[in-house]
């Protein structure tokens, strides 16, 4: 195995970490929001809590889009 090819491998790892970081800072402070929401008008709590789902599947969308981008780049 050359240097380079491991550094790839790191850097893909870094990367991930990353991203997953990233996607799951994002996803708690939508929860945290949707929770005070649905805390201080609970009448439109089933709003809040469906516009909450969809936005988090956009957030592990994107997460997951960055972690195969990651894959692809370290086995190149």
């Amino acid at each position: 195995m050359e240097f380079g090819n491991s550094l790839a491998h790191f850097s893909a790892g870094i990367g991930a970490g990353l991203a997953v970081i990233g996607g799951a800072a994002g996803i708690g402070r939508l929860a945290a929001a949707a929770m005070e929401g649905s805390a201080r008008q609970p009448q439109v709590a089933g709003d809040i809590r469906t516009t909450m789902i969809i936005a988090a599947a956009l957030i592990e969308g994107a997460t997951f889009f960055s972690l195969i981008v990651c894959i692809i780049l370290a086995a190149k």
